[in-house]
């Protein structure tokens, strides 16, 4: 999955990326369309929001900014306690950090609320991940760490 914004209300996981049509400001109106209604209601409902999203050609991928393009005009974010975890390899020459300015542009605009200490980057290496899951127990303890923060700024 090129992106993930989890909820911690319950521990969910948006997984509808790829059913986003692409964002037009015609179309960000009622009727909504389903993919896009899914995605705000699940916003909605959060008490945070955590995202992780690899760096791509010098920023975010083009797939995960419609995701987000989508969140503005809702209002879902706004005030809403947010962060990110990096998910760049060891070899990217920024580590994410041109991902994490734009993203936290978009935030600022979206008015969402920055939790600062649960923003971090995490370099992980492609063995550190099996079947899509983080399975380093050090990487493991410093990413419960960013979340432990993220739910203390709740």
């Amino acid at each position: 999955m090129l992106g993930t914004v989890a909820t911690l209300t319950a521990s969910k996981t948006y997984t509808g990326l790829g059913d986003l049509p692409h964002f037009n400001p015609d179309d960000d109106r009622d009727p909504l369309h389903p993919a896009v209604a899914g995605l705000r209601a699940a916003i909605k409902e959060a008490d945070a929001v955590l995202v992780c999203t690899p760096e791509y050609a010098g920023g975010l991928p083009g797939s995960f900014k419609n995701l987000l393009d989508w969140t503005v005009g809702g209002g879902e974010l706004y005030g809403k306690p947010v962060a990110w975890i990096n998910a760049s390899s060891v070899a990217a020459p920024t580590g994410g950090r041109d991902a994490h300015d734009s993203l936290r542009k978009v935030l600022t605009y979206a008015g969402a609320r920055i939790v600062e200490e649960a923003c971090v980057r995490i370099p992980v290496p492609r063995d550190a991940v099996a079947d899509g899951q983080v399975v380093d127990p050090d990487l493991r303890g410093r990413i419960a760490v960013a979340v432990k923060r993220l739910r203390e700024g709740v």
